[in-house]
């Protein structure tokens, strides 16, 4: 369901959704104007409004809108020049995207572990992962939070190798000022109804190396130079290279802007929220009842997402049930890709692995949405504060067997 009333309260009993999706406002007139300009293809007016925003914002050379981040991923995979037998560094703890976009160029997905602060990719385990047939190593802001990105940077310059951003959660945060997804050779946004700011389902592909603008508008347009004979540079087009169909209808681009029009004021809104939970629950971070998010120093969070580790797995899935009945939905999320069917024999894990299968097995994730509301967050707040503290202690007790003396 969309939120259109920003200020509709909520009645006591009900139910408190994972995400749900708002409209910011002008999605309906922009859908109806696209639709009177007769071009609902992809790379229209809106899209270019799109991508021009988004260029200012990271000061990339190009943007270029796409169905899905994971068609943007895609996009990477093509534009590295990646080849069978090719490794490429990876967090475990990611969507199964991340893995799939260089797995489908035969490339070979390497798993490394996370640091245990932020859930990032681990800089010494990314390290010890390179090897002759390293080519590129592609880092996930987790929850819109910077990875160390001196430590990647200097590891990528040194080993001359292709950085990736995956900054599907990371719209519009920042690391010492610099908006994350402009650091990288390129970089990936999501669209997906659960982000900041969202078409339903989109993405965008950022690109900050010049020498790689040309061929992804090619990538972009099934592989052809369509653009440049849009633009009166060639006098029609064909088949130049590797692509497929990575446009973003005009339709949803039309909704894309009015979300990226308000993106600051929806941005603040989730901020709120993940303070107001990050305040609420520093009193069990401190007994030891959960784990609260970490933000490194000079590092600016998207808001995108609010998680709690819980001591246990057991401690995990009873609190995920407490707030069920309460209705409060909270979920998990990754489960790690070293440990998946796809991931033991597309791909391979490098080292020890152990943060991120711990911290899948404990993280759960709180509703947070734009415009949830003071009750809302009233509600989940206290359901946490109720259950977790009995949760914790429950599952930190040795379990009894039931035998008779």
């Amino acid at each position: 369901m969309l939120d259109r009333d920003r200020n509709t309260m909520p009645p006591m009993n009900e139910a408190i959704p994972f995400n749900r999706p708002r409209l910011a406002g002008n999605e309906h007139a922009y859908i109806d104007e696209a639709l009177l300009s007769g071009k609902l293809s992809g790379n229209g007016e809106f899209a270019a409004r799109c991508c021009a925003s988004l260029g200012r914002r990271l000061d990339a050379e190009r943007v270029l809108i796409t169905p899905s981040c994971t068609a943007a991923l895609e996009m990477t995979g093509i534009l590295a020049d990646l080849a069978p037998g090719d490794e490429v560094i990876m967090p475990s703890f990611t969507f199964v995207s991340t893995a799939n976009a260089f797995a489908l160029r035969g490339a070979v997905p390497v798993f490394v572990d996370s640091e245990p602060e932020t859930l990032n990719i681990d800089p010494d385990a990314a390290a010890a992962a390179i090897t002759s047939r390293t080519r590129a190593i592609v880092i996930v802001h987790y929850g819109g939070v910077a990875c160390d990105m001196d430590r990647i940077t200097a590891l990528v310059d040194r080993h001359d190798l292709v950085l990736i951003e995956d900054a599907a959660h990371s719209l519009p945060a920042t690391w010492h000022g610099r908006q994350l997804g402009s650091i990288g050779h390129m970089s990936t946004f999501s669209f997906h109804e659960t982000k900041n700011v969202h078409c339903g389902e989109g993405g965008a592909l950022a690109i900050n190396d010049r020498s790689l603008v040309g061929r992804a508008e090619v990538v972009q347009e099934k592989g052809t130079d369509r653009s440049r004979f849009f633009r009166g540079e060639v006098d029609k087009y064909t088949w130049q290279d590797l692509g497929s169909s990575y446009l973003l209808s005009e339709v949803g681009a039309a909704f894309l802007w009015a979300q990226l029009e308000r993106l600051d004021e929806i941005t603040a809104e989730r901020r709120g929220t993940w303070n107001r939970y990050h305040d609420a629950f520093a009193d069990l971070e401190k007994a030891g009842a959960l784990r609260r998010p970490f933000i490194p120093e000079g590092c600016e969070h998207s808001g995108h997402l609010y998680y709690l580790l819980m001591p246990t797995s057991a401690a995990r899935d009873e609190l995920i049930r407490r707030l069920d009945e309460e209705g409060i939905k909270s979920v998990f999320h990754y489960s790690p890709l070293h440990e998946s069917p796809a991931g033991n024999r597309l791909g391979r894990a490098a080292g020890p692995i152990e943060v991120a299968p711990s911290a899948s097995a404990r993280l759960l994730r709180l509703p947070l949405w734009s415009n949830m509301g003071d009750e809302r967050v009233d509600r989940v707040v206290d359901g946490v504060l109720r259950h977790a503290p009995k949760v914790a202690t429950d599952s930190a007790r040795p379990h009894r067997t039931n035998q008779r003396a």
